[in-house]
Protein backbone atom coordinates (compact mmCIF):
# COMPACT_ATOMS: atom_id res chain seq x y z
CA UNK A 1 0.00 0.00 0.00
CA UNK A 2 1.25 3.93 -0.73
CA UNK A 3 -0.36 6.97 0.28
CA UNK A 4 -1.63 9.01 -2.05
CA UNK A 5 -2.85 12.50 -2.54
CA UNK A 6 -7.15 12.11 -3.16
CA UNK A 7 -7.16 15.30 -4.86
CA UNK A 8 -5.44 14.56 -7.80
CA UNK A 9 -4.20 10.87 -7.34
CA UNK A 10 -0.68 11.47 -7.57
CA UNK A 11 1.56 8.46 -7.41
CA UNK A 12 -1.25 5.82 -8.81
CA UNK A 13 -1.04 3.62 -12.00
CA UNK A 14 -2.67 4.74 -14.16
CA UNK A 15 -5.45 4.25 -15.80
CA UNK A 16 -7.23 3.15 -12.62
CA UNK A 17 -10.37 3.05 -11.40
CA UNK A 18 -10.45 3.88 -7.22
CA UNK A 19 -13.20 2.94 -5.03
CA UNK A 20 -13.06 5.22 -1.90
CA UNK A 21 -13.99 3.27 1.03
CA UNK A 22 -15.07 6.15 3.05
CA UNK A 23 -17.38 6.93 0.36
CA UNK A 24 -18.59 3.71 -0.25
CA UNK A 25 -19.57 2.84 3.60
CA UNK A 26 -21.24 6.23 3.40
CA UNK A 27 -23.60 4.47 0.65
CA UNK A 28 -23.78 1.39 2.71
CA UNK A 29 -24.90 2.55 6.05
CA UNK A 30 -27.63 4.71 4.15
CA UNK A 31 -28.92 2.20 2.07
CA UNK A 32 -29.12 -0.53 5.29
CA UNK A 33 -30.81 2.38 7.45
CA UNK A 34 -33.32 2.57 4.70
CA UNK A 35 -33.73 -1.20 4.88
CA UNK A 36 -34.24 -0.86 8.36
CA UNK A 37 -36.36 1.64 8.68
CA UNK A 38 -38.85 0.66 5.40
CA UNK A 39 -38.40 -3.20 6.55
CA UNK A 40 -37.76 -4.27 3.02
CA UNK A 41 -34.50 -6.32 1.89
CA UNK A 42 -31.87 -4.68 -0.23
CA UNK A 43 -29.21 -6.43 -1.81
CA UNK A 44 -27.13 -5.36 -4.39
CA UNK A 45 -27.64 -5.91 -8.07
CA UNK A 46 -24.23 -7.65 -9.71
CA UNK A 47 -24.73 -6.64 -13.24
CA UNK A 48 -23.92 -2.86 -12.22
CA UNK A 49 -20.92 -3.67 -9.90
CA UNK A 50 -19.43 -7.25 -8.83
CA UNK A 51 -16.09 -6.34 -7.49
CA UNK A 52 -15.85 -9.65 -5.46
CA UNK A 53 -12.66 -8.21 -3.42
CA UNK A 54 -14.91 -5.82 -1.67
CA UNK A 55 -17.62 -7.76 -0.75
CA UNK A 56 -16.12 -7.98 3.06
CA UNK A 57 -16.93 -4.65 3.06
CA UNK A 58 -20.68 -5.19 1.59
CA UNK A 59 -21.54 -8.07 3.80
CA UNK A 60 -21.38 -5.59 7.18
CA UNK A 61 -24.52 -4.05 5.53
CA UNK A 62 -26.14 -6.33 3.22
CA UNK A 63 -26.72 -9.83 3.51
CA UNK A 64 -27.72 -11.24 -0.35
CA UNK A 65 -27.53 -10.33 -3.98
CA UNK A 66 -29.02 -10.36 -7.41
CA UNK A 67 -27.63 -12.27 -10.19
CA UNK A 68 -28.78 -12.62 -13.41
CA UNK A 69 -26.00 -15.47 -15.72
CA UNK A 70 -24.94 -18.56 -13.64
CA UNK A 71 -21.42 -16.68 -13.45
CA UNK A 72 -23.43 -14.44 -11.18
CA UNK A 73 -25.19 -16.86 -9.67
CA UNK A 74 -21.66 -18.46 -9.05
CA UNK A 75 -20.47 -15.31 -7.98
CA UNK A 76 -22.72 -14.81 -5.33
CA UNK A 77 -23.01 -18.28 -3.93
CA UNK A 78 -19.29 -18.46 -3.51
CA UNK A 79 -17.98 -15.26 -2.83
CA UNK A 80 -20.31 -13.55 -1.21
CA UNK A 81 -21.49 -16.45 0.59
CA UNK A 82 -25.52 -16.27 -0.04
CA UNK A 83 -27.58 -17.72 -2.58
CA UNK A 84 -28.68 -15.80 -5.07
CA UNK A 85 -32.02 -13.59 -6.22
CA UNK A 86 -31.64 -14.88 -9.81
CA UNK A 87 -33.03 -13.50 -12.54
CA UNK A 88 -32.67 -14.07 -16.24
CA UNK A 89 -34.53 -13.61 -19.74
CA UNK A 90 -33.72 -17.26 -20.69
CA UNK A 91 -32.66 -19.88 -18.97
CA UNK A 92 -31.15 -22.94 -20.53
CA UNK A 93 -30.96 -26.77 -19.74
CA UNK A 94 -27.18 -27.08 -19.47
CA UNK A 95 -27.66 -24.45 -16.49
CA UNK A 96 -31.27 -24.20 -14.90
CA UNK A 97 -30.41 -27.01 -12.36
CA UNK A 98 -27.23 -25.98 -11.42
CA UNK A 99 -28.19 -21.92 -11.09
CA UNK A 100 -31.24 -23.61 -8.89
CA UNK A 101 -29.07 -25.13 -6.62
CA UNK A 102 -27.22 -21.79 -6.35
CA UNK A 103 -30.39 -19.25 -5.68
CA UNK A 104 -32.66 -18.72 -3.17
CA UNK A 105 -35.41 -16.76 -5.01
CA UNK A 106 -35.17 -17.66 -9.14
CA UNK A 107 -37.69 -15.52 -11.51
CA UNK A 108 -38.84 -16.84 -14.64
CA UNK A 109 -39.18 -14.28 -17.65
CA UNK A 110 -42.43 -15.45 -19.00
CA UNK A 111 -45.12 -18.44 -18.69
CA UNK A 112 -43.24 -20.66 -20.77
CA UNK A 113 -39.56 -20.37 -19.13
CA UNK A 114 -41.90 -21.21 -15.98
CA UNK A 115 -43.73 -24.66 -17.94
CA UNK A 116 -40.38 -25.59 -19.11
CA UNK A 117 -38.02 -25.25 -16.40
CA UNK A 118 -39.96 -25.30 -12.89
CA UNK A 119 -40.49 -28.79 -12.22
CA UNK A 120 -36.30 -29.14 -13.06
CA UNK A 121 -35.73 -26.24 -10.79
CA UNK A 122 -37.76 -27.42 -7.75
CA UNK A 123 -36.18 -30.60 -8.04
CA UNK A 124 -32.88 -29.84 -8.05
CA UNK A 125 -33.60 -27.08 -5.05
CA UNK A 126 -36.80 -27.84 -2.96
CA UNK A 127 -36.21 -24.53 -1.12
CA UNK A 128 -35.61 -22.56 -3.97
CA UNK A 129 -39.08 -19.70 -4.23
CA UNK A 130 -40.02 -19.33 -7.69
CA UNK A 131 -41.37 -16.30 -9.43
CA UNK A 132 -42.68 -14.40 -12.81
CA UNK A 133 -41.68 -10.79 -14.09
CA UNK A 134 -44.01 -8.83 -14.72
CA UNK A 135 -44.43 -5.86 -16.95
CA UNK A 136 -46.85 -3.20 -16.09
CA UNK A 137 -46.48 -1.52 -19.05
CA UNK A 138 -45.45 1.60 -17.71
CA UNK A 139 -42.06 3.27 -17.42
CA UNK A 140 -40.40 6.87 -17.59
CA UNK A 141 -36.60 6.18 -19.22
CA UNK A 142 -36.51 8.50 -21.46
CA UNK A 143 -33.33 6.67 -22.91
CA UNK A 144 -35.05 3.87 -25.01
CA UNK A 145 -31.79 1.38 -24.69
CA UNK A 146 -32.36 1.44 -20.76
CA UNK A 147 -36.50 0.93 -20.88
CA UNK A 148 -37.84 -2.73 -20.31
CA UNK A 149 -41.30 -1.89 -20.91
CA UNK A 150 -41.01 -0.01 -24.43
CA UNK A 151 -43.84 -1.37 -27.34
CA UNK A 152 -42.37 -5.00 -28.00
CA UNK A 153 -40.37 -5.37 -24.81
CA UNK A 154 -38.81 -8.81 -24.34
CA UNK A 155 -39.01 -8.42 -20.68
CA UNK A 156 -41.92 -10.12 -18.57
CA UNK A 157 -45.47 -10.90 -18.37
CA UNK A 158 -48.03 -8.59 -19.07
CA UNK A 159 -51.50 -8.59 -16.44
CA UNK A 160 -53.49 -10.02 -19.76
CA UNK A 161 -51.71 -12.96 -19.88
CA UNK A 162 -51.72 -14.38 -16.62
CA UNK A 163 -54.30 -16.81 -15.72
CA UNK A 164 -56.20 -15.89 -12.38
CA UNK A 165 -55.03 -18.31 -10.15
CA UNK A 166 -51.21 -18.07 -10.59
CA UNK A 167 -49.41 -21.65 -12.07
CA UNK A 168 -48.09 -23.83 -8.82
CA UNK A 169 -44.30 -22.47 -7.43
CA UNK A 170 -45.07 -19.04 -7.68
CA UNK A 171 -44.41 -17.43 -5.20
CA UNK A 172 -43.42 -13.66 -5.71
CA UNK A 173 -43.82 -11.23 -9.13
CA UNK A 174 -40.30 -9.56 -10.32
CA UNK A 175 -41.18 -6.02 -11.70
CA UNK A 176 -38.14 -3.92 -12.89
CA UNK A 177 -38.99 -0.38 -14.42
CA UNK A 178 -36.29 2.42 -12.87
CA UNK A 179 -33.12 3.77 -14.18
CA UNK A 180 -31.17 6.26 -11.69
CA UNK A 181 -34.88 7.08 -10.96
CA UNK A 182 -36.25 9.22 -7.66
CA UNK A 183 -38.69 7.83 -5.09
CA UNK A 184 -41.85 10.34 -6.99
CA UNK A 185 -41.21 7.76 -10.48
CA UNK A 186 -41.75 4.84 -7.96
CA UNK A 187 -44.70 6.36 -6.55
CA UNK A 188 -46.21 6.80 -9.95
CA UNK A 189 -45.47 3.36 -10.93
CA UNK A 190 -46.57 1.56 -7.85
CA UNK A 191 -49.86 3.24 -9.18
CA UNK A 192 -49.63 0.77 -12.12
CA UNK A 193 -48.52 -2.35 -10.72
CA UNK A 194 -51.08 -2.35 -8.12
CA UNK A 195 -53.76 -1.28 -10.95
CA UNK A 196 -52.47 -4.05 -13.67
CA UNK A 197 -51.82 -6.74 -10.64
CA UNK A 198 -53.29 -5.94 -7.41
CA UNK A 199 -55.79 -9.18 -7.66
CA UNK A 200 -52.80 -11.26 -7.19
CA UNK A 201 -50.30 -9.56 -4.51
CA UNK A 202 -52.27 -10.56 -1.64
CA UNK A 203 -51.45 -14.32 -2.55
CA UNK A 204 -47.97 -13.66 -3.12
CA UNK A 205 -45.16 -14.31 -0.60
CA UNK A 206 -42.72 -11.52 -2.60
CA UNK A 207 -42.30 -8.53 -4.47
CA UNK A 208 -38.75 -7.51 -6.05
CA UNK A 209 -39.42 -4.10 -7.22
CA UNK A 210 -35.81 -4.52 -9.10
CA UNK A 211 -33.21 -1.96 -9.64
CA UNK A 212 -32.66 2.14 -10.81
CA UNK A 213 -33.76 2.98 -7.12
CA UNK A 214 -31.04 5.97 -6.88
CA UNK A 215 -31.77 6.72 -3.23
CA UNK A 216 -27.64 7.28 -2.41
CA UNK A 217 -27.95 10.48 -5.12
CA UNK A 218 -28.08 13.70 -3.42
CA UNK A 219 -31.50 15.03 -3.54
CA UNK A 220 -33.45 11.50 -3.16
CA UNK A 221 -36.82 11.47 -1.21
CA UNK A 222 -35.59 8.56 0.96
CA UNK A 223 -38.58 9.68 3.31
CA UNK A 224 -41.08 9.61 0.98
CA UNK A 225 -39.42 5.71 -0.24
CA UNK A 226 -39.81 4.35 3.22
CA UNK A 227 -43.19 5.94 3.27
CA UNK A 228 -43.92 4.07 0.07
CA UNK A 229 -42.72 0.91 1.08
CA UNK A 230 -44.52 0.84 4.59
CA UNK A 231 -47.80 1.67 2.95
CA UNK A 232 -47.06 -1.61 0.90
CA UNK A 233 -46.67 -3.51 4.14
CA UNK A 234 -49.92 -2.35 5.10
CA UNK A 235 -52.06 -3.10 2.52
CA UNK A 236 -50.18 -6.42 1.70
CA UNK A 237 -49.38 -7.54 5.03
CA UNK A 238 -47.96 -10.72 4.38
CA UNK A 239 -45.36 -9.25 1.30
CA UNK A 240 -41.92 -9.11 1.73
CA UNK A 241 -40.50 -6.11 -0.49
CA UNK A 242 -37.64 -6.43 -2.34
CA UNK A 243 -35.50 -3.42 -4.31
CA UNK A 244 -32.26 -4.70 -5.76
CA UNK A 245 -30.19 -1.82 -6.97
CA UNK A 246 -26.86 -1.71 -8.41
CA UNK A 247 -25.89 1.94 -9.13
CA UNK A 248 -26.91 3.09 -5.77
CA UNK A 249 -24.49 1.08 -3.80
CA UNK A 250 -21.50 2.78 -5.47
CA UNK A 251 -22.92 5.75 -6.46
CA UNK A 252 -19.92 8.71 -6.54
CA UNK A 253 -17.59 6.31 -4.85
CA UNK A 254 -14.61 7.05 -6.62
CA UNK A 255 -13.19 8.21 -9.98
CA UNK A 256 -11.67 6.86 -13.53
CA UNK A 257 -7.65 8.20 -13.27
CA UNK A 258 -5.94 8.58 -16.57
CA UNK A 259 -3.56 10.41 -18.36
CA UNK A 260 -2.91 12.61 -21.50
CA UNK A 261 -0.74 10.99 -24.07
CA UNK A 262 -0.92 13.38 -27.45
CA UNK A 263 -2.38 15.79 -28.18
CA UNK A 264 -3.92 16.91 -31.76
CA UNK A 265 -5.75 18.99 -33.75
CA UNK A 266 -7.90 19.32 -36.83
CA UNK A 267 -9.66 22.21 -38.40
CA UNK A 268 -9.16 24.34 -34.72
CA UNK A 269 -10.74 21.54 -32.81
CA UNK A 270 -7.84 19.98 -30.40
CA UNK A 271 -8.48 16.31 -28.80
CA UNK A 272 -6.12 15.12 -26.07
CA UNK A 273 -5.86 11.54 -26.49
CA UNK A 274 -6.12 9.27 -23.12
CA UNK A 275 -4.64 6.29 -22.16
CA UNK A 276 -8.54 5.16 -21.72
CA UNK A 277 -11.10 4.46 -23.75
CA UNK A 278 -14.40 5.61 -24.29
CA UNK A 279 -15.54 2.59 -25.91
CA UNK A 280 -13.66 -0.24 -23.93
CA UNK A 281 -13.92 1.38 -20.28
CA UNK A 282 -16.83 4.07 -20.04
CA UNK A 283 -18.82 2.24 -22.42
CA UNK A 284 -21.99 4.17 -20.92
CA UNK A 285 -20.89 7.36 -21.93
CA UNK A 286 -21.51 6.27 -25.55
CA UNK A 287 -24.82 4.12 -25.14
CA UNK A 288 -26.95 6.29 -22.85
CA UNK A 289 -25.15 8.89 -23.75
CA UNK A 290 -24.07 11.39 -21.35
CA UNK A 291 -20.59 13.59 -20.86
CA UNK A 292 -18.94 12.71 -17.62
CA UNK A 293 -17.97 14.73 -15.45
CA UNK A 294 -14.25 15.98 -15.48
CA UNK A 295 -12.67 17.47 -12.76
CA UNK A 296 -11.14 20.95 -12.86
CA UNK A 297 -12.70 21.18 -16.33
CA UNK A 298 -16.05 22.37 -17.37
CA UNK A 299 -18.26 20.92 -20.60
CA UNK A 300 -18.50 23.82 -22.88
CA UNK A 301 -20.08 24.02 -27.11
CA UNK A 302 -18.61 22.96 -30.14
CA UNK A 303 -18.64 26.63 -30.76
CA UNK A 304 -16.43 27.34 -28.09
CA UNK A 305 -13.96 25.05 -28.88
CA UNK A 306 -12.26 26.99 -31.98
CA UNK A 307 -11.47 30.05 -30.36
CA UNK A 308 -10.66 29.14 -26.70
CA UNK A 309 -7.25 27.68 -26.20
CA UNK A 310 -8.01 25.64 -23.59
CA UNK A 311 -10.43 23.69 -24.92
CA UNK A 312 -10.36 20.10 -25.76
CA UNK A 313 -12.39 17.37 -26.87
CA UNK A 314 -11.29 13.82 -25.04
CA UNK A 315 -10.48 11.08 -27.53
CA UNK A 316 -9.85 7.25 -26.60
CA UNK A 317 -6.91 5.05 -27.49
CA UNK A 318 -9.20 2.30 -29.88
CA UNK A 319 -8.91 2.51 -33.41
CA UNK A 320 -12.69 3.05 -33.26
CA UNK A 321 -13.26 6.41 -35.10
CA UNK A 322 -16.27 7.45 -32.59
CA UNK A 323 -13.86 6.84 -29.93
CA UNK A 324 -14.08 10.33 -28.38
CA UNK A 325 -16.58 12.73 -26.70
CA UNK A 326 -17.97 16.13 -25.34
CA UNK A 327 -15.60 19.52 -25.34
CA UNK A 328 -14.22 20.45 -21.53
CA UNK A 329 -12.73 23.54 -21.01
CA UNK A 330 -9.84 23.32 -18.58
CA UNK A 331 -7.61 26.12 -16.93
CA UNK A 332 -4.23 25.18 -18.16
CA UNK A 333 -3.38 23.62 -21.90
CA UNK A 334 -3.18 20.24 -21.77
CA UNK A 335 0.28 18.20 -22.50
CA UNK A 336 1.65 14.37 -22.16
CA UNK A 337 1.53 13.16 -18.74
CA UNK A 338 -1.31 15.60 -17.24
CA UNK A 339 -4.02 13.88 -15.54
CA UNK A 340 -7.13 13.68 -16.39
CA UNK A 341 -9.95 12.17 -13.56
CA UNK A 342 -13.12 11.20 -14.60
CA UNK A 343 -15.79 11.77 -11.50
CA UNK A 344 -18.36 8.33 -10.53
CA UNK A 345 -16.98 6.10 -12.61
CA UNK A 346 -17.27 3.06 -10.50
CA UNK A 347 -20.94 1.40 -11.44
CA UNK A 348 -21.61 0.46 -14.51
CA UNK A 349 -17.65 0.05 -15.86
CA UNK A 350 -16.07 -2.73 -14.36
CA UNK A 351 -18.45 -5.00 -15.32
CA UNK A 352 -18.51 -4.02 -18.91
CA UNK A 353 -14.96 -3.17 -19.83
CA UNK A 354 -14.11 -4.71 -22.58
CA UNK A 355 -10.26 -5.53 -24.10
CA UNK A 356 -11.33 -4.37 -28.05
CA UNK A 357 -8.05 -3.52 -29.52
CA UNK A 358 -6.34 -5.37 -27.18
CA UNK A 359 -6.34 -2.73 -24.84
CA UNK A 360 -5.29 -3.40 -21.01
CA UNK A 361 -8.77 -2.39 -18.92
CA UNK A 362 -7.57 0.19 -16.16
CA UNK A 363 -6.16 -1.54 -12.77
CA UNK A 364 -8.62 -1.86 -9.57
CA UNK A 365 -7.78 0.15 -6.02
CA UNK A 366 -9.45 0.62 -3.26
CA UNK A 367 -8.64 3.99 -0.99
CA UNK A 368 -8.69 2.86 2.09
CA UNK A 369 -10.28 4.79 5.13
CA UNK A 370 -5.96 5.41 6.44
CA UNK A 371 -5.66 7.22 3.24
CA UNK A 372 -3.35 4.54 1.85
CA UNK A 373 -4.12 2.93 -1.92
CA UNK A 374 -4.23 -1.10 -1.91
CA UNK A 375 -4.01 -1.72 -4.99
CA UNK A 376 -6.59 -4.77 -6.00
CA UNK A 377 -5.77 -5.71 -9.36
CA UNK A 378 -4.07 -4.87 -12.24
CA UNK A 379 -4.03 -6.17 -15.91
CA UNK A 380 -1.62 -7.29 -18.50
CA UNK A 381 -0.98 -9.26 -22.23
CA UNK A 382 -2.12 -12.52 -20.99
CA UNK A 383 -5.43 -11.26 -19.58
CA UNK A 384 -6.07 -10.47 -22.92
CA UNK A 385 -4.62 -13.53 -24.38
CA UNK A 386 -6.60 -15.68 -22.50
CA UNK A 387 -9.71 -13.94 -23.50
CA UNK A 388 -8.81 -15.16 -27.03
CA UNK A 389 -8.73 -18.93 -25.63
Amino acid sequence: MVRVNSGAFEGCPTPIYIIEEKKLRDNLRLIAEVASRSDVEIILAFKAFALWKVFPIFREYIHSTTASSYCEARLAFEEFGTPAHTYSPAYIDEEIEEMARMSSHLTFNSLSQYERFAEKAKSANPSVSLGIRVNPEYSEIKTPLYDPCATGSRFGVTAEKLPSTLPPYIDGFHCHCHCESGADTLQRTLAHIEDKFGRWLPYLKWLNLGGGHLMTRKGYDTSLLIELMKGLHERYPLLHIVLEPGSAFVWRTGPLVAQVVDVVEDKGIRTAILNVSFTCHMPDCLEMPYLPTVRGAECCEEAVAVRDEYVYRLGGNSCLSGDFMGYWCFKHPLKSGDSIIFEDMIHYTTVKTTMFNGISHPAIGMLRMDGKMEILRQYGYEDYKNRMD
